[in-house]
């Protein structure tokens, strides 16, 4: 378990079975004591480096234009243009 944030962050977990959910997969683990836990393989060593799942400068740029006309939209909504 790779997602810093989880409560199981750092533990090896047997997977049971993968399933699709989604456009995604996730793994269904073996969380001990008889439950199981439901994880994006993201969170998991075996989903793409934390590296290849940044942004590229061009995407934020992209995002910014995106958001500075919804903005300016907004705006002339509000002020009834």
């Amino acid at each position: 378990m790779t997602y810093p944030f989880h409560p199981l962050a750092g533990r090896t977990l047997e997977i049971l079975y993968a399933k699709r959910r989604g456009r995604g997969r996730v793994f269904v683990c073996d969380a001990g004591d008889g439950a199981s836990v439901t994880l994006p393989i993201e969170w998991t060593d075996r989903g793409p480096a934390a590296d290849e799942a940044r942004l590229s400068r061009e995407s934020l740029s992209e995002l910014r234009v995106l958001v500075n006309s919804l903005l300016e939209a907004c705006v002339k909504w509000r002020d009834g243009a």
